[in-house]
């Protein structure tokens, strides 16, 4: 039987299709279809390393990096990530500006190229990644971005009816369009979106998918009928709101709530939010440990009676510098570390946590010869090509006072990042990755950690928290166990043969 292609549409931006995606990933999975997904090119700052299909003989370590979703929907359909997954990736770094990650490495002489001359050239890697991960599969799962109706663009747009030409030139291909019914205008939004879409591909749409339901489902009538009635197309299934389901957000802060979880008397924890913050996902355990209440800090009040600072990583460490100066927020982690409570800094985080970053070249964002860290640890970062792209296991050793507990534990992680950090002569390192490279330091209450992925470490959590969370493959078997339940098997197996 030959290979076959599922797509996944959205009507806007947040819809639910990162979401769809992995379910339908998992459900395949767990019903024996050898399954992988896709996704032509992603817009996030959210990023994971994976392998590259080479020995790392360029001088790139072998690693390359793909979005965070299409990382997650990897491991929900047991397949190991690749850069085949998400083969074009674009790392937002100013309004109108992003970094292109093409084929998991960072491509600079893109970035100056305007969208419609370069996406003729991305598209041709796009559609090589596709092709090779259609030959070694049974079965895609293909997420679009945005929408397939942004007439404005369809000329150039390859991510979305793009990809469907090439699936159907490849094997039978199905699509599902899905919209976020909780914004309201859910049915307005899937007849615009199926009217404006091609007529050469608007038969593949073989059922509605309405997300982030609650209330009345009786309410919905005679809704779907009167739009099956108009286009032919069936209401396939109704997911509900599942505000916590476990996963990690495509993009955005877990809700957007200032705060979430925990008691009054609950650890309280701040992460400083900066306009360039990247890798958010991977604090969502903490959203999630028994006894702790998780801020998302933007001013100044919102982490003043936090037990817990965090400087997360960023796409732009010397902007984040700036606006943690312009918020007042630089006096705040001081005064915290002086007083003797955690602060922790990862990647970025880290740089702003010593003494000086130079960024010359504009690598990390704007160029500049100079900039003042916070001056918690003695450290000096300057940024330089090509990025450090690894994965692999933590050593850990010689950390005290609150991250005592840490020494010993075994944990992975993995690094994503073009600063290089040099230790001052008072600096002693407490983290090594696997190749014996320093990733991390500590003064005083302030620790800094290069690894991300850490806080999702069983180990590292027990050893900090004294608990653990719910396991990632829970989740992605209870997201599976919900859209079944919405779709009916049935349904889902009638997808699933495209």
């Amino acid at each position: 039987m030959p290979a076959r292609t599922l797509i996944v549409w959205g009507c806007s931006s947040g819809a639910g299709k990162s979401l769809l995606a992995t379910a339908l990933c998992r459900w395949a999975a767990n019903a024996g279809y050898e399954v992988a997904p896709y996704k032509a090119q992603n817009m996030s700052n959210n990023a994971r390393v994976v392998p590259l299909p080479n020995d790392g003989s360029d001088g790139g370590e072998g690693f390359g990096e793909i979005g965070s979703a299409q990382y997650f929907q990897a491991l929900a359909a047991r397949v190991r990530p690749t850069v085949d997954m998400n083969p074009v990736l674009l790392k937002p770094e100013a309004d109108t500006r992003s970094q292109v990650v093409l084929n998991g490495r960072v491509a600079r002489e893109l970035a100056e190229v305007p969208w419609r001359e370069r996406s003729h050239h991305l598209a041709q890697a796009a559609r090589a990644g596709f092709e090779r991960l259609h030959a070694a599969h049974e079965l895609l799962i293909v997420e679009g971005a945005g929408s397939p109706a942004e007439i404005n663009l369809a000329d150039h747009d390859f991510v979305n009816l793009g990809v469907a030409r090439w699936a159907q030139a490849c094997g039978p291909t199905q699509a599902l369009l899905v919209s976020d019914i909780d914004r309201g205008g859910a049915f307005a939004h899937l007849h615009g979106t199926w009217a404006l879409m091609p007529d050469d591909l608007r038969p593949l749409l073989s059922g509605w998918v309405l997300n982030k339901f609650r209330g009345d489902a009786t309410l919905l009538a005679p809704g779907p009928a009167l739009l099956q009635a108009r286009t032919g197309v069936p209401l396939l299934g109704v997911l509900p709101l599942l505000r916590h389901h476990g996963l990690p957000e495509e993009d955005g802060l877990y809700g957007v709530e200032p705060a979430r979880g925990g008691a009054s008397d609950a650890l309280r924890i701040a992460i400083l939010a900066g306009p360039h913050i990247s890798n958010l996902d991977e604090f969502l355990p903490l959203s999630q440990l028994p006894g702790v209440r998780l801020v998302w800090a933007r001013e100044r009040a919102h982490a003043e009676d936090a037990d817990w600072l965090i400087l997360p990583g960023s796409k732009q460490a010397s902007g984040d510098g700036a606006w943690l100066r312009a918020q007042g927020l630089d006096t705040l982690v001081q005064a915290h570390a002086a007083a003797g409570k955690p602060v922790l800094g990862i990647c970025g985080g880290l740089q702003l946590l010593g003494q000086t970053l130079a960024d010359p070249e504009g690598l990390d964002g704007v160029p500049h010869a100079g900039q003042a860290g916070l001056g918690l640890l003695p450290l000096h970062t300057h940024y330089q090509a090509p990025k450090r792209l690894r994965t692999g296991r933590l050593t850990l050793a010689g950390l005290h006072g609150p991250w005592a507990g840490l020494n010993g534990v075994a944990t992975e992680g993995y690094e994503i990042r073009c600063g290089r950090t040099e230790g001052l002569p008072q600096a002693t390192p407490v983290a090594w990755a696997d190749d014996g490279h320093p990733i991390g330091w500590q003064q005083g209450s302030a620790l800094g950690l290069y690894a991300h992925g850490l806080l999702e470490q069983p180990a590292f959590l027990r050893a900090l928290f004294g608990a653990q969370v719910p396991l990632l493959d829970t989740a992605l078997d209870r997201l599976a166990d919900a859209l079944e339940a919405a779709v009916g098997r049935p349904g889902l197996i009638r997808l699933m043969g495209c």
